[in-house]
């Protein structure tokens, strides 16, 4: 039988857990103002292209700010289309997309901006003839929902 001692003991023990995460949480590292030279970034090779990682951590108002930048060779695409909680921008720096946005895919070229919301499915792809590069800037707060299932 469960006692009011047990119960008390389970608590405390919950209660630690829940601080120790919220700890952990608080002390991760808030990013501060920096420059980012691009020279600086080597672009790391795969499949379907490459990728300069610029930076990926928590801030002042975001629990994570994500920004790389792909570059997709002619034909490829970095991946399915797909969806996710979190908000997303695609800025194009050089070359021609095709963005899946609203179930259409759309050509965009340089200076375009494709902003992708929460859970909508979404998807890139280069049309070639050349290379496409564009940066990808991505965030998570505490607003940001759960994953939609299936």
């Amino acid at each position: 039988m469960i006692t009011r001692r047990d119960l008390m003991v389970a608590c405390f023990a919950i209660c630690c857990t829940l601080g120790v995460i919220a700890l952990a949480a608080e002390t991760s590292p808030v990013m501060t103002s920096a420059i980012f030279d691009w020279n600086s970034i080597s672009a790391e090779p795969n499949n379907t292209g490459s990728t300069r990682t610029f930076f990926k951590g928590r801030t002042a108002t975001l629990d994570d700010l994500d920004v790389h930048v792909t570059t997709l060779n002619p034909g490829q695409a970095p991946h399915a289309p797909h969806q996710h909680p979190n908000e997303e921008l695609i800025i194009v720096k050089e070359g021609t997309i095709e963005a899946l946005v609203n179930g259409e895919w759309k050509k965009i070229g340089p200076g375009s901006v494709f902003f992708i919301a929460s859970n909508q499915l979404h998807g890139v792809r280069n049309p070639g003839p050349g290379t496409a590069t564009y940066h990808v800037v991505g965030w998570k707060s505490s607003a940001t929902p759960a994953p939609l299932t299936h």
